[in-house]
């Protein structure tokens, strides 16, 4: 797969695709936005692509909500912080950064995109992408799948952050170091994108993270 670079006013540049667009991405510095139909021919970014401090807003199609694997992959996003949206057909395909560059599908037939830096070409990526962007659905947290990864002693956890319970009162409950829950907290708020372990505990809760308690 093949990054064409096409740079004004000269010609053409061919990079790796993988490291030419985490390049870019790892080049932004305001906004990063995508609309995408999810399939591998089109360009797009994940969640570890995702830095602190820049704005992120993606679009996909509504089926993704209801694939499992997909409804993961859009549920990693929104965690990492990523503004998700969904409708019901995606009209294009690109990645738009900083408003100055566009990364679009230049030949589906051996997987090449196109980076791209004419204002003109970038202004109309940009306005197909606002326009549509408020009759996108926004995705919620009870749109997102049960997380089938957690252990039971994780939704433990979760559950005690939900009653406010201290290290202290967790860790006695659980039978394991004041450390390890601080650990584990730590590795939750990451997971929920919480900013706080009171919010980790609701938002696990809206997603139907917790356990549920003995009658």
């Amino acid at each position: 797969m093949t990054v064409t670079v096409l740079h004004r006013p000269t010609g053409f540049q061919h990079v790796p695709a993988q490291d030419g667009i985490a390049a870019l991405l790892a080049q932004a510095r305001d906004e990063v936005i995508a609309i995408s139909n999810l399939t591998p021919a089109g360009p797009a970014f994940g969640p570890r692509d995702v830095r602190p401090g820049l704005r992120y807003r993606a679009i996909y199609p509504d089926t993704a909500r209801t694939a499992p694997t997909l409804c993961r992959h859009l549920g990693a996003m929104s965690v990492a912080g990523v503004a998700v949206r969904t409708m019901p057909q995606v009209p294009l395909n690109a990645l738009i950064i900083d408003g100055s560059v566009a990364v679009l599908p230049a030949d589906t037939a051996n997987g090449s995109v196109a980076v791209l830096r004419l204002n003109s070409v970038v202004a109309t990526a940009r306005e197909l992408f606002e326009r549509v962007w408020p009759d996108a659905v926004p995705l919620s947290d009870n749109d997102l799948p049960v997380d089938t990864d957690l252990t039971h002693r994780d939704r433990e956890m979760l559950r005690l952050l939900a009653l406010g319970a201290t290290d202290e009162v967790a860790a006695a409950q659980l039978g394991i170091s004041v450390r390890t829950v601080r650990r584990m907290v730590a590795q939750l708020m990451g997971r929920l994108g919480a900013r706080s372990r009171f919010q980790a505990g609701v938002k696990a809760a809206d997603r139907g993270w917790l356990l549920d308690r003995a009658s």
